[in-house]
């Protein structure tokens, strides 16, 4: 029943993509993600249904704009695609349920700051701190508990210290991207932490490796790394979390 149920929230959690990939595209440039109507951002042609189907359209058009033949990122079907994924992942997991629903926005937002962050290198309060309150509020009413005040606390300070320890390597965007992991993970933020950070390495090493130190200069986007960390922590957080405790003691 719930493979039937996660296989039938593909369809939406497509359309949210869709919609993720407005809010993508105009919050950084400030402008409504109601209107106008979506235009290709080259040439201004507004686009036709047909051509704002997700995954489907970008594949058929070759990845470029019908009008003016601009190229279109592949960014967009993988926001599309990532995102009915980890919806259809939430109800599996959780069935349909309110949990279900805060984990799938937890999810969301995590992919439009990840999109935001690949293309701007910003994560903008705009998204990430509404969020961060709309999630504290929800996992207290849905589980009483201090764990979900205190991750929240607990992660965003400890990458305030390290942006005081180390400003070139990343910003207050994931200070506030990390209240968020903390307010929606609560004690498995910790293993979201480590993983982002982990996940970080492997493009910093390659660079280190090729541009010796000159890579120091050479930022890279933090927030798709914590969101990345932060997705396995909300499936498999508890799990992970114990097995490191049962290794410890």
């Amino acid at each position: 029943m719930e493979l039937a149920l996660a296989a039938f929230s593909l369809a939406p959690g497509l359309a949210v993509g869709s919609f993720l990939n407005v809010v993508a595209a105009r919050v950084p440039r400030r402008r409504s993600v109601v209107k106008p109507a979506s235009a290709c951002l080259n040439c201004g042609t507004e686009l036709e249904w047909r051509d704002n189907v997700p995954v489907i359209s970008w594949l058929l058009l070759r990845g470029r704009c019908r009008s003016c033949g601009t190229r279109i990122s592949a960014l967009y079907p993988a926001v599309e695609l990532a995102t009915a994924l980890l919806v259809a992942a939430c109800v599996l997991a959780f069935g349909l349920s309110a949990r279900m629903v805060v984990a799938a926005a937890f999810c969301a937002v995590l992919v439009a700051v990840s999109a935001i962050d690949l293309t701007h290198r910003i994560i903008p309060n705009r998204i990430v701190v509404p969020a961060a309150a709309i999630a504290l509020a929800a996992q207290t009413v849905l589980s009483p508990s201090p764990q979900w005040a205190l991750g929240a606390l607990g992660a965003s300070g400890f990458l305030f210290l390290a942006v005081l320890a180390y400003p070139a390597g990343m910003g207050m965007g994931d200070v506030k991207l990390a209240l968020l992991m903390g307010a929606a993970l609560g004690k498995t933020v910790g293993v979201a932490l480590m993983l982002g950070m982990l996940l970080a390495l492997v493009p910093a090493i390659f660079l280190l490796a090729r541009h010796g130190s000159k890579a120091r200069k050479m930022g890279i986007p933090f927030g798709p790394f914590l969101a990345l960390g932060s997705v396995v922590a909300l499936f498999f957080g508890g799990q992970l979390l114990d097995s490191y405790l049962a290794l410890m003691s």
